[in-house]
């Protein structure tokens, strides 16, 4: 096996230049660190991960909580992450705390195998959060966000966006409308319903208790519930969904019935995930800008990472409706 030493003997350098090579020191002159880096690859030298990290304290490892990845959100975000993680050298560790499978992360956060830890999915109750606070590691929460928690993050302006629907609804005289939302634990869905219901209420249609679910962000409860609603004689005219994968499970309600979303069942959705434009769903929805949001969250990681007394920040991005097929006026 090839060692530092190694690479030092071959460099002309010493085994303590090496290292300071490697942990990219200042101190290390240019000249000097192309020997080494020609050295390495002569050798075909890699760095202990291990090793290093006992080193440097740094494990180059960033840890990300998800929920459930069937949502096509949770890709696009991590898609963003990951290249702007790996571009700053640093690995990524994926932990899926859906359905409370979260047991690796916990075990992971508290041994300190992580640099830091960004959390799309973060709860007031989430134990994996709670872990990451108690150890001090460097936290960025993404999309939904806990008040009161002193840590870095980012998200849309959730109840802009949900008013938006309800103003547009109301605009067009679809005045009967239900809200399906997520789980009641989690900011996005809380702040969704909110601005909807609200803009419903002040603009004189208040949405009626039988008409508010919790679809727990699921495809297969969304559409049991609008399949009941359809059923019913609620007689609803639209829906809005606290995000486009539950709208995916109405859009699907509707068809199976055999009616139209465009003259019986308006259908609106939450975050614009790239399939939504596609022709066979063509989901009105609000658009958040997830990769935007993604890549925000990851640099501030990385610069809380090198500042750690930096003031923390929280970054609201803008929200747009964007009108398609399932929720657009007929000329």
């Amino acid at each position: 096996m090839v060692t530092s030493r190694d690479v030092a003997r071959l460099a002309g350098v010493s085994q303590a230049t090496v290292s300071r090579a490697l942990a990219h020191s200042p101190k290390v002159t240019a000249a000097t660190l192309a020997r080494v880096q020609a050295a390495m690859e002569s050798l075909n030298y890699v760095p202990h991960a291990g090793a290093q990290a006992m080193k440097t304290r740094h494990t180059k490892v960033i840890g990300v909580v998800v929920a459930e990845l069937t949502n096509p959100f949770y890709p696009e975000v991590l898609d963003e992450l990951t290249q702007e993680l790996d571009a700053a050298g640093y690995r990524v560790v994926i932990w899926n705390a859906g359905g409370g499978r979260h047991h690796d992360a916990l075990k992971a956060i508290r041994e300190r195998a992580v640099d830091g830890v960004i959390f799309t999915t973060a709860t007031e109750d989430s134990a994996t959060l709670h872990a990451a606070l108690q150890t001090g590691s460097p936290i960025v929460l993404i999309n939904r966000v806990v008040p009161d928690l002193d840590c870095d993050q980012v998200s849309s302006d959730n109840v802009s966006g949900g008013a938006a629907v309800a103003d547009y609804l109301v605009a067009h005289g679809r005045i009967r409308a239900a809200f399906i939302g997520g789980p009641e634990n989690t900011s996005t869905s809380h702040d969704r319903r909110r601005g909807f219901l609200d803009r419903m209420a002040a603009r004189g249609h208040a949405v009626s208790d039988d008409l508010r679910f919790h679809g727990d962000y699921s495809h297969d409860r969304s559409f049991q519930i609008m399949t009941n609603l359809i059923a019913s004689d609620a007689a609803v005219d639209s829906v809005f969904c606290a995000n486009d994968f539950m709208a995916f499970g109405a859009l699907d309600a509707v068809h199976r019935r055999g009616l139209s979303v465009a003259d019986d069942v308006w259908v609106i959705g939450y975050d614009d995930v790239e399939i939504a434009a596609w022709d066979s769903l063509n989901l009105t929805t609000v658009r958040q800008p997830s990769r935007e949001m993604a890549r925000a969250g990851a640099r501030m990681l990385l610069q809380r990472l090198t500042s750690p007394d930096i003031a923390t920040q929280r970054l609201v991005f803008p929200s747009e409706l964007v009108i398609r097929a399932s929720a657009r006026a007929r000329n």
